[in-house]
């Protein structure tokens, strides 16, 4: 299965969205927890999801350069 460049990027884009939205939205609910585990719990959570958001952002990105001819010769 082939996809382009242009929709890599948007399917990077919108996922690189959605990941930062559940990252701040555990980042956000780290005060309403009650425990010292369920807060760690959380963070780390919410952190795996900024780390699934800058992946994403990185392949966009890459997917971006090689559209525009940046990464070598286009064939």
């Amino acid at each position: 299965m082939k996809v382009s460049a242009t929709i890599t990027i948007w399917i990077c884009g919108v996922f690189a969205l959605g990941c930062f939205a559940f990252a701040m939205t555990g980042f956000l609910a780290l005060d309403a927890l009650p425990t010292d585990a369920e807060r760690e719990l959380s963070r780390g959570y919410a952190w795996f999801w900024m780390f699934l958001a800058l992946v994403a952002v990185i392949f966009g990105a890459l997917s971006w350069m090689i559209k525009k001819g940046k990464l070598g010769q286009m064939e």
